[in-house]
């Protein structure tokens, strides 16, 4: 039988003590906390069975909620507490589900509509990558609903994701690296951007296009070599900008790299911050965000046109194909093959676990196909030429 009224546990803010107080949903469906007062199990447990005798008597059930309407709860609760792109991906998510599923009480959610909803999401083109991800939205959700009291238990809870196989994991070659560098130096492509100097900071250091964009001229220590990688707050200068991941991480500059910086920094007006964001561009933002046309996620990429100038440099390169996010996953990926441990790569890298690294970064290098061709010809060396001879009976 459904609990109406739970026991729960409130430490203090020293955590040397705790009271209990009891949780339920009032005709309103809304969420209630009542303290107790005391640490006494047994009288909670008491004063909880009395007060849900009480409620099932005045026939006080939670009202009914809908789909859409946990939804919009849902978003109002979390709305300080993830980021902006997360929210939109929960509420993006949720209306497909509800197209399945109907706009039906969230109670009555089963197992066998996150099925229905996976074979929905397969059937209109989606790939397995993109169904696991928003069943994982759909948990989450769920999840909070119980976290929450609205739900007795997660109706995905054992909702499989599709399987999906490990892609391949694209670089760029040393040649094609010095290439691009080459066009993006000898070319005036869109805005006045140092597209040469951005494409060797991110072989340098794997940041992200975000994390890069959104650089300061204060993040970077030119006497230590190194770039902070920082949020950055709605002030007069900058626009609000949230890191992912780790908070905050430092990873290094070379010699070349801080003296192209020092250059370029030597030839920008006095005024504009952001070291990858022009002045022309800037002055543009500012306008936007006086008329209150600037929004979090445009601050993602701050610079216009980035895919379609990004597309001509590989083009004019002669590389066929490839993503700016790809001078990351080389990076990380050169990290690896020149010494740096586990740990390190992750550390730098800004990831949670080494497993992200692994998983989605780490690309076998053509030097490491080569190395292990001459070490297996070095081990055949061994044998004498009669035991590799191609008899009649092994032909």
């Amino acid at each position: 039988m459904k609990q109406l009224v739970r026991l729960r546990i409130k430490p203090s803010r020293a955590g040397s003590s705790f009271k209990y107080f009891i949780d339920y949903s009032d005709e309103n469906g809304k969420r209630v906390r009542k303290s107790l007062g005391h640490a006494d199990r047994n009288k909670a447990e008491r004063q909880r069975a009395q007060f849900e005798r009480e409620l099932k008597m005045g026939i006080v059930e939670p009202e009914s909620m809908r789909l859409s309407e946990f939804l919009s709860d849902c978003l109002v609760r979390t709305r300080r507490q993830v980021k902006e792109a997360t929210l939109q991906e929960y509420d993006s998510t949720m209306r497909q589900f509800i197209e399945v599923a109907g706009n039906v009480d969230i109670r009555s959610i089963q197992h066998v509509h996150g099925e229905r909803y996976i074979q929905a999401c397969l059937d209109g083109g989606n790939r397995p990558a993109t169904v696991s991800k928003k069943i994982g939205n759909m948990k989450r959700l769920f999840q909070l609903a119980v976290e929450r009291g609205q739900l007795e238990s997660n109706p995905f809870r054992f909702v499989r994701k599709p399987k999906t196989s490990q892609g391949e994991i694209h670089t760029y070659t040393d040649e094609e690296c010095r290439m691009m560098v080459k066009v993006a130096r000898e070319s005036q492509i869109g805005d006045p951007f140092r597209w040469d100097i951005l494409i060797l900071t991110a072989l340098c250091t794997g940041m992200r296009r975000g994390e890069l964009l959104n650089t300061t001229w204060r993040d970077i220590d030119f006497a230590g070599q190194m770039i902070r990688v920082s949020p950055k707050d709605d002030t007069e200068h900058t626009w609000e900008w949230h890191i992912k991941d780790t908070d905050r991480r430092k990873v290094p500059l070379t010699d070349e790299v801080v003296k192209l910086l020092a250059e370029h920094q030597a030839e920008q007006p006095e005024g504009y911050p952001y070291v990858f964001v022009s002045a022309k561009r800037f002055d543009r933002i500012q306008e936007a965000r006086q008329a209150g046309k600037w929004t979090i996620r445009q601050g993602k990429c701050p610079v216009g046109n980035f895919r379609r100038q990004w597309l001509i440099i590989l083009a004019r390169a002669g590389i066929e194909r490839g993503t700016f996010h790809d001078l990351r996953r080389t990076c990380i990926t050169n990290w690896f093959a020149y010494g740096l441990s586990e740990y390190e790569v992750m550390i730098m890298a800004g990831h949670a676990s080494f497993e992200i690294t692994r998983k989605f970064y780490m690309a076998i290098r053509k030097d490491l196909i080569d190395r292990g061709r001459q070490a297996s010809s070095d081990a055949m060396k061994k044998f004498s030429g009669k035991h590799l001879a191609c008899t009649p009976q092994n032909r």
